[in-house]
């Protein structure tokens, strides 16, 4: 379990910095963009890219971006980390936990998608921990997963 209350907060001018310093562990480089990618695509995509960064207390541990798509209505768990010194704390999982939350308080959400990269240390078992399950699609190459909101 967390060690510090965990809080999605915006990206600010102030804390963008902070926020692309997290990194994940070389090994995992390779499932998730980096943060600053991620900001970037979001800017282009600011009717449905919902993002923040993930805090236990005051300290930056990590980034989350939803697409959020109102008029089908479709939710997307688009982008997910927690940097290499946080890992293993619980961070992840409530911070998932309160994504999940806000998503349920959207029009018509009664499914929350993401996909991962295949290979070996994917997040796939830790989204199945938190009660996601392989769809058996493939998009772009990512085997898509769901949760049942």
């Amino acid at each position: 379990m967390a060690d510090k209350e965990v809080s999605l907060q915006e990206v600010t001018r102030e804390t963008l910095g902070t926020i692309l310093r997290l990194k994940v562990a070389a090994s995992q480089e390779c499932f998730v963009a980096s943060n600053a990618k991620s900001i970037a695509q979001a800017h282009f995509y600011p009717e449905t890219a919902w993002f923040r960064g993930i805090y236990a207390g005051d300290d930056a541990v990590g980034f989350i971006m939803l697409e959020i798509d109102t008029d089908k209505p479709e939710y997307y768990l688009w982008r997910f980390m927690i940097d290499e010194h946080q890992q293993g704390r619980g961070y992840g999982r409530a911070a998932i936990g309160k994504a999940i939350a806000h998503v349920r308080t959207q029009p018509g959400a009664v499914e929350l998608l993401t996909s991962v990269v295949p290979g070996e240390g994917n997040p796939g078992p830790f989204y199945q921990k938190l009660g996601f399950a392989f769809t058996g699609e493939v998009d772009a190459g990512e085997q898509v997963m769901r949760l049942i909101l």
